[in-house]
């Protein structure tokens, strides 16, 4: 069964919950950072991406930018832009993109339920962004930015949130990307932690790398006990929206045409007007002079992951055409989540930053499932969440 805890959050005041609240660390660089927080001194950027304070092309993994971190969240709690809460609670958050709801639970969850496979894991994690992470935990003694898990769903959870969206909100707010965010808080959250206990398994949808810092800090602090719980805004999987994680091959190893003929060779390959590939097992190619839609061969592999587009397309083009055996450190490959769009696709073939963009399918919910629920893992980069969750608006420190 999934625990999930109440707790004394660390929060805006609801007249400046909307200029705290950023976006997560990791879906913008140093220099995206840089931009977004000029101006903005109440942004929680200060916090989760400090390098925006020091001196420009600063080593965002300098001792002093996670110093500088741990100085700014305690500059806040001290700050009339913060409260505390006097007792442990559970919240409702909810997310509205494109008339689309998505309702979650925020509360703490259990380290030694995730190292217990009680939270079960999708991706791989990479051993640098483990450990920066980590630091900022370290440094701030806190847990800044909640991971989003889904579970699925029960009529008990259900009743207790729509319960709960019956009150005032705490805050209500569209961000500049047109996303309504509303918290609520739970006038019983003892019934919401019972209710999970209905619950067998909690999946993590965005967030690995923040679930396993989380685990190396509740090992290197053994005795506080607030270290052994981690923030995380719980939703239903039938409330998830998964985008593609499309590709882009920074050099091809031939030139294009060759490349495509080399393709056309061993796929069925045919020019299309759509960028997005309209049926699993299909991949969009853009090389510049239009879209091209290939078939990618089934697997002969057993494994759930294996029959993924993600993993088939690292199968049969990345690793025998283009040499990439190991995306999460080859340099010669780039992510773009879907919320960028296919535009952003030809932008970066146009203008020479890559050779060749891949548009994905994207993956399925019962596929993020099935893979968690055999114990295997996807290929990195396999799924992009959105909406995505605002950073600052509940914080747990220990």
């Amino acid at each position: 069964m999934a625990t999930v805890r109440p707790f004394r959050a660390l929060r805006p005041h609801p007249d400046f919950a909307q200029q705290v609240a950023s976006v997560p660390y990791d879906v913008i660089d140093s220099a995206e950072a840089r931009e977004l927080a000029e101006g903005k001194p109440n942004s929680f950027l200060h916090v989760i991406r400090p390098e925006v304070d020091l001196p420009d092309g600063a080593d965002e993994h300098a001792d002093e930018v996670y110093e500088k971190g741990a100085e700014n969240l305690a500059r806040f709690a001290e700050s009339s832009l913060f409260l505390e809460e006097e007792e442990p609670a559970l919240y409702v958050y909810r997310l509205v993109m494109n008339g689309r709801a998505q309702t979650g639970i925020f509360g703490l969850v259990s380290v030694a339920e995730y190292d217990n496979d009680v939270i079960l894991k999708h991706e791989k994690t990479r051993p640098e962004k483990e450990d920066d992470r980590t630091r900022h935990i370290l440094t701030q003694r806190a847990h800044a930015e909640p991971v989003m898990l889904t579970y699925r769903g029960t009529d008990d959870i259900d009743d207790a949130v729509d319960a709960a969206m019956e009150s005032p909100p705490l805050y209500d707010f569209k961000a500049n990307d047109f996303v309504q965010h509303t918290i609520w808080k739970m006038s019983d959250p003892g019934a919401v932690s019972q209710a999970f206990g209905d619950v067998d398994v909690l999946y993590v949808a965005d967030g690995h790398h923040r679930c396993a810092a989380a685990s190396r800090v509740a090992k290197e602090l053994p005795d506080a006990e607030g270290a052994q719980n981690f923030m995380a805004v719980l939703f239903p999987m039938e409330d998830m929206e998964i985008l593609p994680y499309n590709r882009a091959i920074v050099k091809l190893p031939v030139g294009k045409q060759k490349f495509l003929d080399q393709l056309s060779h061993r796929f069925d390959v045919e020019e299309t007007y759509s960028a997005e590939p309209e049926e699993p097992g299909t991949v969009g190619l853009y090389l510049g002079d239009g879209w091209y839609h290939l078939r990618l061969p089934e697997t002969e592999y057993e494994g759930v992951a294996d029959e993924l587009d993600i993993a088939r397309l690292g199968e049969f083009i990345l690793e025998p055409m283009l040499g990439i055996t190991d995306p999460r450190t080859d340099q010669n490959i780039r992510f773009i989540g879907g919320i960028r769009g296919t535009s952003e696709l030809e932008r970066l073939v146009d203008s020479g930053e890559a050779d060749v963009a891949i548009s994905m399918y994207p993956t399925s919910p019962d596929e993020l499932l099935d893979v968690s629920d055999a114990g295997e893992l996807m290929p990195p980069k396999s799924t992009w969440f959105e909406p995505k969750l605002r950073s600052g608006l509940l914080v747990h420190r220990f």
